[in-house]
């Protein structure tokens, strides 16, 4: 299963973390894996281009599934605000991915 685990404070998102595999197909050919990784690597990608900065990236080299990705503290307003605008709309993509393939796909708020 895929876990999600999108970390908050102050109604800000501040870090997100993936875990895990959905396996909901055949390795190279899973559908969930797949959505959940165009979507979060798309936000992070997003976030990176559009707001001119650099992401606290983890990612796991070793096939595990793992990307923890922490938002910078310190922006400006103007950045923080499209920021949060592009994770939000990824943690709607990610929900609705969560609605159809609940059993592959968990995503929790801490």
């Amino acid at each position: 299963m895929i876990q999600i685990t999108v970390f908050q404070s102050d109604n800000h998102v501040t870090a997100f973390e993936v875990t895990g595999h959905a396996e909901s197909g055949p390795y190279g050919y899973d559908l969930v894996c797949a959505g959940v990784s165009a979507v979060t690597f798309g936000a992070v990608n997003a976030m990176m281009k559009l707001c001119e900065t650099d992401l606290d990236i983890d990612q796991g080299a070793d096939g595990s599934g793992y990307l923890a990705v922490k938002l910078p503290p310190n922006i400006s307003s103007d950045k923080l605000e499209k920021m949060q605008w592009l994770v939000k709309g990824m943690i709607v993509s990610l929900e609705t991915i969560e609605e159809s393939y609940g059993e592959h796909v968990q995503l929790k708020f801490s």
